[in-house]
């Protein structure tokens, strides 16, 4: 079963899903949207381009504009499941100081929560994993498996950008950018943090988003 994203710090190929591979996306349906196969995700919310959304958490507010354009799909998924209460009361999982944040899939008691299903990866759409942009988590061995849990560029990461069409190195599609509260980003980041079970950088203190919402 799939489990917590795990980003190994600086490796792409690190980044694995479950409790043997990166950072992750939450166990979901094969169905990959985007795909010839796939069920279209609503498209009503493709006229709201660069909504912007305000994730309220225990540490502060960070508010987050999404670029529609570059990563429709994406978009569209992530704006569903915030305008379905889905990452209410979710944790940022896991914290790499000058690397990454990471949250979005579990609740306070570490149990999971499931993405909608599976999204065709829009890596390749010339955005660069850099400080304050956000992207999603997927299986490090899983082109087209995003689903919900998101992460933080800390800093800028180059590494986890597209490179060529394999599970390898395809890259985590980013799909926006913190345009206030990247001051609280850093307090998450910096976060004292313990292993518990397959979360290895759990911070020692919940870090909570209480609400995500859209703002415009």
């Amino acid at each position: 079963m799939m489990k917590r994203l795990l980003i190994a710090v600086g490796l792409l190929t690190g980044l694995v899903a479950g409790c043997s591979r990166g950072p992750a996306a939450a166990e979901s349906d094969t169905t990959v949207a985007g795909s010839s196969s796939a069920v279209e995700i609503g498209s009503a919310l493709r006229s709201e381009s660069d909504a912007t959304i305000n994730l309220v958490t225990s540490l502060g507010a960070i508010k987050i504009k999404l670029n529609h354009a570059k990563a429709p799909l994406t978009v569209d998924n992530f704006l569903s499941q915030v305008d379905n209460g889905f990452y209410h009361q979710t944790i940022f999982h896991q914290v790499e100081p000058g690397y990454i944040v990471l949250g979005g899939g579990f609740r306070e008691d570490l149990t999971e929560k499931k993405g909608r299903y599976s999204l065709r990866n829009e890596s390749n759409n010339g955005l660069s994993n850099r400080r304050g942009t956000i992207a999603m988590a997927r299986p490090a061995d899983g082109m087209d498996s995003d689903t919900a849990q998101f992460f933080i560029n800390v800093a800028d990461n180059p590494a986890l950008d597209y490179q060529a069409d394999t599970p390898e190195q395809c890259g985590y599609c980013v799909f926006g950018e913190v345009i206030e509260g990247m001051d609280v980003v850093d307090r998450i980041a910096g976060c004292a943090t313990k292993s518990v079970d397959d979360f290895p950088s759990l911070p020692v203190e919940t870090v909570l988003i209480d609400t995500a919402q859209k703002v415009r």
